[in-house]
């Protein structure tokens, strides 16, 4: 996949403000920290168009990337440990149950889970959630450059087993470190995609 356009179009709180051109949307939700802003950085080749940080709950806001002119990537806040108020979670939760239950061009929702650690109840609730709206994920297993590779499926059933996951539904090892995964993820995200020729992606 060659990506030849990259632009963040807007940073959302509110329906009102998200992007009215019809694209198709892919969504990224995770914990906080769990490397969504990089996985966005290593597909598109670019360093800093989603900005990272060190800092849980840096991303308050809904952030729109648009690629190639042909769909969105939306980056939703972090979910977890972040270390903000719980009138805001409370926002941002609202924030994010309104877009997942009525955004009509969302395709799919990669969820992230750091292969290094069991997935938490909140990565247990995000996926059921999504699950019972009857939104496709695709759940992508981070920082596997962290972990042996002798450990990687041992680390992919703690996460399957600890999620309930779907025997459909995928789960993707990933490193923004080595871009490993990157083409697999590709390739899942095209298939949600599927009314656009992946040749003009």
């Amino acid at each position: 996949m060659k990506v030849t356009k990259a632009e963040i179009v807007i940073s959302a709180v509110k329906p009102t403000q998200y992007p009215d051109d019809a694209l198709p949307e892919i969504a990224l939700a995770g914990r906080s920290n769990v490397g969504k802003s990089s996985l966005i950085n290593t597909l598109i080749q670019r360093k800093k168009l989603a900005r990272t940080s060190s800092t849980p709950g840096k991303t308050q806001t809904i952030n729109f990337y648009r690629i190639n002119d042909s769909f969105h990537f939306a980056d939703v806040p972090g979910y977890g440990f972040a270390r903000v108020p719980k009138s805001v979670k409370a926002q941002w939760g609202k924030m994010m149950e309104t877009y997942f239950t009525s955004r009509e061009p969302l395709k799919a929702v990669i969820q992230l889970i750091d292969i290094r650690h069991k997935p938490s109840e909140d990565d247990y609730n995000m996926y059921h959630f999504l699950k019972y709206h009857e939104l496709p994920v695709i759940i992508v297993a981070t920082k596997c450059d962290k972990v042996t590779k002798g450990h990687w499926q041992k680390h992919i059933k703690i996460i399957k087993e600890a999620l309930l996951v779907d025997r459909n539904d995928p789960v993707i090892l990933f490193s923004s470190q080595t871009s490993y995964g990157k083409e697999k993820l590709w390739n899942e995200i095209y298939s949600h995609l599927n009314h656009y020729d992946k040749r003009d992606i």
